[in-house]
């Protein structure tokens, strides 16, 4: 993917900065000719995080069937000096930062001499920094709207400069990719931080009946999070969805380890998008993303197939997920 412009746009506090490497719309729709082109066609997670997709994503994690948020964020709170002490000092980058909820402990604990938050959505983020700024005015903070898993390097600025860098990528979005692709970002992430260390929060499967609630509400809330990408292509691609005409199903699939989210067209239909015509049969699916869960032995193996050296891990009282420490090989 290829980035063409780069846009700084600072907020009321001088300390709290954006800069804005969204990928352009020739981009998304090149992406979309791809995606519906793959069988079953499949679009990239990202395209579910627009400001309203985010909106809906964090009343998801408020919600009582999904636990992950405030597990995780339970165990960071208490892990959090004793993973600083493993970690060491430097800049902390965090991938996919949504809501920057998660990273106040190891904020308090490490005392970082900045925080930089990457994450597709310009205006969450900004809102997201500007919120955490507050709470911890002796940080500063950068904001890097940008697709984390194609970004080619780590825009020059004074934050970054001749700091060690130590990645945090929580919330198990690593699952949102396949195995292939996974192996690639944590590489990809390997280069990006420049020989530092990488704290991974990865979830762990569970029951059927535990994951499928996790993912299909009974509110509707994780429908509407997965209908809101066809507004959100209808509004930016000019495409003609209803999406009132697919349904949302949330499946686990054991052979898979992974929960498969789609989109079902309820009917036989053609939906425009960008000038071009798509031909939907009915019952055929859209795969909105894919939520991949990894025991304590399969994260390892992840880590060592991408070239990290697996050190530890921290996990819950009832062992549901896990942070893994992951470093750079000498």
């Amino acid at each position: 993917m290829t980035t063409t412009s780069q846009q700084t746009d600072q907020t009321t506090d001088p300390t709290t900065e954006l800069i804005d490497l969204h990928p352009p719309a020739a981009d998304m729709q090149q992406l979309v000719r791809i995606g519906l082109n793959r069988c079953p066609r499949q679009l990239p997670a990202w395209f579910l995080y627009d400001e309203e997709g985010s909106r809906l994503f964090d009343r998801i994690c408020q919600l009582p069937e999904y636990s992950l948020t405030r597990t995780e964020i339970a165990l960071l709170e208490a892990r959090a000096p004793e993973i600083a002490a493993a970690i060491g000092d430097g800049v902390i980058i965090e991938f996919g930062a949504g809501s920057a909820k998660k990273v106040g402990p190891l904020l308090d604990a490490i005392h970082p001499a900045a925080y930089v938050a990457l994450d597709i959505s310009a205006e969450h983020l900004r809102k997201a920094t500007t919120a955490l700024q507050q709470s911890h005015p002796g940080v500063p903070m950068l904001g890097i709207c940008c697709d984390h898993s194609t970004l080619t390097a780590l825009p020059e600025h004074p934050l970054l400069r001749d700091q060690r860098r130590i990645g945090f990528f929580p919330g198990s979005s690593l699952g949102n990719f396949e195995q292939h692709d996974a192996v690639r970002v944590l590489r990809h992430f390997k280069q990006l931080l420049r020989g530092g260390p990488l704290l991974l929060g990865l979830d762990q499967p569970k029951s059927k009946i535990r994951l499928e609630a996790a993912y299909n509400d009974a509110t509707g809330i994780s429908a509407d999070f997965a209908r809101n990408l066809l507004h959100r292509l209808n509004a930016d691609l000019g495409a003609n969805f209803d999406p009132q005409c697919f349904a949302y199903q949330a499946r686990w699939q054991a052979d898979q380890q992974r929960v498969e989210m789609a989109l079902i067209s309820s009917c036989n239909q053609v939906v425009r998008i960008a000038g071009d015509r798509w031909t939907f049969e009915c019952d055929e699916p859209l795969i909105t993303e894919y939520s991949l869960k990894y025991s304590p032995e399969r994260a390892v193996a992840l880590a060592q197939q991408a070239g990290w050296r697996w050190v530890r891990r921290w996990h819950d009282p009832d062992d549901d997920l896990s942070l893994h420490l992951l470093e750079a090989p000498d």
